[in-house]
């Protein structure tokens, strides 16, 4: 059990952004700019006796208010232990870097086993795959700075992270809107999910969406292969998602992600529209006993388990998405309309932009505008 400490304890919400919608980024004013990291939010409390990593979840334990990642991340733990002073409060977010780029994948095994009963695959992952913990905000001191103006906790951080090494590290900030335009296109491809957008005289308000967040957002058409059911609220089945696939030079139909933003109402005629391109037995299917394809069903932390209905892939559908990660949708893509007038056949990876390779690497080096100087 980890000691209390007279200053800031656990729970303490994160604060939030909110979406700047297309803004011109020379147009903000008195704001920080930082990259918007693709990783596990965590607030970090150096205690008396030892290290709490609050993550955003709730616990499911009885009496537990929060829960604490420590005992998937001890190399972290370890850091915190020999690095940084007791009191000291962090906000940051625990990435998972291999090789150029951030790696989402590897990090989400980081969560299993999910109790310290696993010590030994624990201890052998915290070797095999490292994850590192990015800060961007100081909220003790050992002091309370929440009250204090982002651009003084920001000053502190700095001194503080001095002294660091890995598997702490300093998140980039500046405030020179060119600098972080460059950020927010070079670094795409190094797993960079945008900007995040900080007003330099704002103190720290816990669960508030205080902060702004600027987003990748593009648009492509892609063909309806398939859906999730879902269970409303009356016990009847609804549509849950669609899958979505598009297709290779060679023709062939890969799934890429699913789309799912929809009211109660709207999955309920769903049955009905996509009722008629459900495949018959015996019919084939792009997805079903295929080889070299990209299908629905692999395990991950999400859908592990969910079935799926298959569809004659004849549907078109318009959705927005931010990021491609080995030719799937990073995020849950966002339903726009129906395109009646694309065939599914023109639904190719063609409409994917290309982004120039980087180094997250070289992000880090160059850590911008010391705001205390």
């Amino acid at each position: 059990m980890v000691a209390a400490s007279p200053h800031l304890t656990p729970p303490i919400e994160p604060m939030l952004a909110q979406p700047l919608p297309n803004p011109a980024l020379e147009s903000l004013r008195d704001v920080a700019f930082e990259p918007k990291w693709d990783g596990f939010r965590c607030l970090l409390f150096r205690m008396n006796s030892g290290v709490i990593l609050q993550g955003r979840g709730r616990s499911r334990i009885a009496g537990e208010a929060y829960v604490d990642l420590a005992y998937a991340f001890p190399e972290i733990v370890a850091a915190a232990l020999t690095q940084l002073p007791e009191g000291i409060v962090l906000d940051g977010e625990i990435v998972v870097i291999r090789g150029t780029r951030l790696d989402f994948a590897s990090l989400s095994t980081r969560l299993r086993p999910r109790s310290e009963e696993g010590g030994p695959s624990i201890i052998r992952l915290s070797t095999d795959t490292p994850a590192s913990l990015l800060a961007f905000d100081l909220l003790a001191s050992p002091d309370s700075l929440i009250s204090r103006p982002f651009n003084e906790r920001r000053v502190a951080l700095e001194l503080l992270s001095r002294s660091w090494s890995a598997p702490l590290l300093l998140t980039p900030s500046t405030t020179d809107p060119a600098i972080a335009a460059l950020w927010f296109t070079q670094y795409e491809s190094s797993g960079i999910d945008g900007l995040i957008v900080k007003p330099l005289g704002a103190s720290y308000t816990p669960g508030k969406r205080s902060q702004g967040k600027v987003k990748h957002a593009r648009t492509l058409d892609a063909a309806v292969a398939g859906w999730r059911p879902q269970v409303a609220k009356d016990g009847q089945t609804v549509v849950g998602s669609l899958l979505l696939g598009l297709h290779d030079s060679s023709g062939r139909l890969h799934y890429v992600g699913g789309t799912s933003a929809f009211t109660a109402s709207m999955r309920a005629d769903l049955v009905d529209l996509l009722a008629p391109h459900a495949v018959a037995e015996g019919q084939e299917h792009p997805w079903v006993g295929v080889e070299n394809v990209r299908v629905p069903g692999g395990d991950n932390r999400w859908s592990k388990g969910k079935d799926w209905r298959p569809l004659t892939p004849s549907l078109v559908v318009e959705v927005t998405y931010d990021q491609m990660e080995a030719d799937r949708f990073r995020h849950t893509s966002g339903f726009v309309r129906w395109r009646p007038d694309r065939d599914a056949s023109s639904c190719t990876f063609e409409q994917v932009p290309l982004v120039e390779p980087s180094s997250i690497e070289d992000l880090l080096r160059t850590p911008g505008v010391n705001l205390g100087s």
